[in-house]
C-alpha cells in the first residue's frame, strides 16, 4: 500500500490514516478478525521486527516470550493515539516517530491482514479499496476532534446505540474511559488537553448529535469512508 503523494510524513506528527474494503465489502466478519487486526497493530507498531505476526505465533510460548522481550526494547514506528475499527473500514490516529515510519506499520498491518483474511475464506484479489489515505493533523483543536469523530463513529454509523458506545471493543475509546487496559495506545496527546477521562468523555457526548452531520465535520476527514 502506499500513501498519496500529496501528504508528506514527517517525525513527531500526527495522522488521521483510513481505508475501507474493496467495493465497500466487509472487512471484519467475525469478532476474531477484529482481534486479529488489533493484533497487528500492536504488534507492528515496532519497527525493524524481524518475524511476520503469523511466524510470530507459530513459536512455542517460550519462545514467544523471549521474542517479546526482544521487541519491547526496538523503537516504535508510530505512536497509536487512537482506532476504531468498522464492519467496512478502519480508521487510525497515528504520531510518526522515525523517517518511513508510518509506510512500515501500515504495509505490515495491511498484508498481515489481507494474507490472514484471503487465507481463511480461501479467496484471491485485493482486499482494500485502493492506497490508505491519510490526513495531517495541524492542531491540537484538530486532534482532539478528529479522536472524537474516530470514537464516535460506530454509532455515527449506526452500527451500535448510543448506549453501547463506552463498551465498543474494536476501538480505543473503552480504554480512553478507564475501562479497559492497553499497553499500545498512547493516550497523553489527546487526555492531555481534558481534565481526566469523565471530561473527555463528557466532550465526546456533548457534542454526539452534531457529529452526525459528517457534512459539518467533513473537512477534518477530507473524503468519506
Amino acid at each position: 500500500m502506499a500513501s498519496p503523494r500529496a501528504v508528506v510524513f514527517r517525525e513527531e506528527h500526527v495522522y488521521h490514516l483510513y481505508n475501507r474494503g474493496v467495493e465497500r465489502r466487509p472487512l471484519f466478519l467475525t469478532p476474531r478478525d477484529q482481534e486479529r487486526f488489533v493484533s497487528l497493530l500492536e504488534y507492528y507498531r515496532f519497527y525493524g521486527n524481524t518475524k511476520s505476526y503469523s511466524h510470530y505465533l507459530a513459536l512455542s510460548l517460550e519462545e514467544r516470550a523471549s521474542f517479546r522481550q526482544i521487541l519491547d526494547q526496538k523503537k516504535v514506528a508510530v505512536d497509536i493515539l487512537a482506532y476504531c475499527l468498522m464492519p467496512n473500514h478502519f480508521h487510525l490516529l497515528v504520531r510518526q516517530k522515525i523517517k518511513e515510519g508510518v509506510h512500515h506499520f501500515l504495509s505490515n498491518i495491511a498484508n498481515g491482514y489481507a494474507k490472514y483474511f484471503n487465507t481463511k475464506r480461501h479467496r484471491v484479489g485485493p482486499l482494500y479499496q485502493g492506497p490508505f489515505k491519510a490526513v495531517y493533523v495541524e492542531t491540537d483543536e484538530q486532534l482532539i476532534h478528529l479522536s472524537r469523530y474516530i470514537h464516535i463513529n460506530p454509532v455515527v454509523s449506526d452500527v451500535i446505540p448510543l448506549e453501547d458506545l463506552d463498551e465498543y471493543p474494536w476501538s480505543s475509546f473503552p480504554a480512553y474511559l478507564g475501562k479497559v487496559k492497553s499497553s499500545f495506545i498512547n493516550m497523553s496527546s489527546v487526555l492531555s488537553h481534558f481534565n481526566g477521562p469523565s471530561s473527555y468523555r463528557n466532550f465526546i457526548y456533548d457534542q454526539i448529535e452534531y457529529a452526525k452531520k459528517l457534512e459539518q465535520i467533513k473537512h477534518l476527514v477530507l473524503e468519506e469512508v
